[in-house]
């Protein structure tokens, strides 16, 4: 096998140099990231991290080796001193993630973006014509582009294997107590705070649907969608506000006890490292976990608090030649995230279910025959099934060796994407279908 083309997770292009890389934010996706360079050192090093919590910034320091001088308490510190490093992976918060990425892309650092690219439509548009303006590389962190069943799935549909796609279905399944943890209790609960639901959890998914049709401009969208259940005149009688101090916890499936600490988790992991993020000892974790779940946000009743954003929601997608989408993502499922993709061609069907692995399955209509089409593995540890590990490798190899074809969730496409999410959410919003592809709000100019 060409060594230049490998994908396989082992794998790594041997001649490219060392890219090196400042961290900002240094939480969950940040640390997913950077653990690259854990495991190919010789091909990416972090060399610089900012990130106001002094744990967080502990970690960095000890695990990547960092100089005191370049643990920085935020990005206003980083951006003040010389170009440190080739490029920035951008991590923090997703309303703030607009103005370390301009000043960083103006210095001269290639952007990896956590996705969603920024809350806004403008803040959207504003980071692509900076990092545009600027000259440097920039892909979002559509890490499902890079997946191997979804690649798969893209080269199946590509070959006419099932004649022309007239239809996909598509739908994330959140995951009951997920739901429960980022969006009725977490970071992504309230709009205002952070986002509407289907921009932080589905820009993934309105991606993949783009990049499954090809990149066909979508004509007419509409959506649907509410916060259904997790209300205040939906709790239980008799429910307490915490879930610790409450006498009806044991019929509650959203109750943070089962949540977190049944069974007592020994380490921590998500998403109890969400809930107590400190590194420490099990002992002593477990017992910081327990205080955290009496008394701070994550110990809350499901019922009781600010939450506002939509536990279920529709979207309808029509492409320039006729073809369709249907996109759901609905918190009350048993999966947790492993999506399920239908697409009806012509010719045949083609299925993918997240939850059986790396494997795709085909319907010839004319044979009347099923076929498995297996795909490569990813490597274990990794999130989104591995999809991670497969996005962080692709963007390091492309800062090495200068070569943008080797992103697939660039600049245009991306925010094109968003911009379709957007344009999603104002159709529930308004209870209208819109034309994005007649629209200036929705554009790419």
């Amino acid at each position: 096998m060409d060594n230049m083309n490998c994908m396989a997770p082992n794998c790594t292009k041997r001649n490219h140099r060392k890219v090196t890389a400042v961290v900002v934010g240094a939480g969950n996706r940040g640390k997913n990231y950077a653990n690259y360079a854990l495991q190919f050192p010789d091909l990416f090093d972090v060399v610089a991290v900012a990130e106001p919590r002094k744990h967080a910034r502990e970690y960095f320091q000890h695990n990547h080796s960092l100089k005191v001088e370049n643990c920085f308490v935020g990005w206003e510190t980083l951006i003040l001193q010389p170009k440190l490093a080739d490029c920035a992976i951008v991590a923090t918060q997703d309303q703030d993630h607009v103005k370390p990425t301009i000043k960083l892309a103006k210095i001269g650092y290639h952007i990896l973006l956590e996705k969603p690219m920024a809350v806004t439509a403008e803040d959207c548009r504003t980071i692509y014509e900076a990092c545009q303006e600027a000259g440097v590389m920039l892909a979002v962190c559509h890490v499902l582009r890079y997946h191997p069943p979804a690649r798969k799935l893209k080269e199946l549909i590509d070959s006419g294997l099932i004649g022309e796609v007239v239809n996909i279905n598509h739908t994330e399944p959140v995951g009951f107590y997920h739901f429960a943890h980022s969006f009725v209790r977490g970071n992504w609960r309230n709009e205002k705070s952070s986002t509407f639901s289907l921009l932080a959890k589905c820009c993934h998914d309105v991606d993949l649907i783009a990049y499954w049709m090809g990149n066909k401009k979508c004509i007419k969208l509409s959506s649907f969608g509410s916060l259904h259940h997790f209300r205040k005149e939906k709790k239980p009688q008799g429910a307490s506000a915490r879930c610790l101090d409450c006498g009806i916890e044991e019929s509650c499936p959203y109750s943070a006890k089962k949540i977190y600490l049944d069974p007592k988790p020994q380490k921590p992991q998500w998403p109890m490292s969400v809930v107590c993020d400190i590194e420490d000892a099990p002992e002593g974790y477990l017992a910081r976990l327990t205080e955290a779940v009496r008394t701070g946000p994550y110990g809350k009743c499901v019922y009781d608090t600010d939450n506002d954003v939509c536990d279920n929601q529709v979207v309808n997608f029509e492409f320039s030649d006729g073809s369709t989408a249907t996109l759901t993502m609905i918190a009350f499922t048993k999966q947790l995230c492993n999506r399920k993709t239908e697409v009806y061609g012509t010719l045949g069907q083609l299925v993918w279910d997240e939850s059986k692995g790396h494997e795709i399955d085909h319907f010839d209509f004319l044979t009347r025959i099923n076929k498995i089409h297996r795909c490569e593995e990813s490597p274990l540890g990794w999130g989104h099934g591995g999809a991670d590990y497969h996005l962080i490798k692709s963007f390091v190899e492309a800062v090495a060796l200068n070569d943008t074809t080797l992103i697939s969730s660039g600049p245009k496409i991306s925010l094109e994407t968003h911009l379709l999410t957007f344009a999603a959410e104002h159709s529930r919003l308004s209870s209208t279908i819109v034309r994005p592809n007649a629209d200036s709000r929705w554009m790419v100019q």
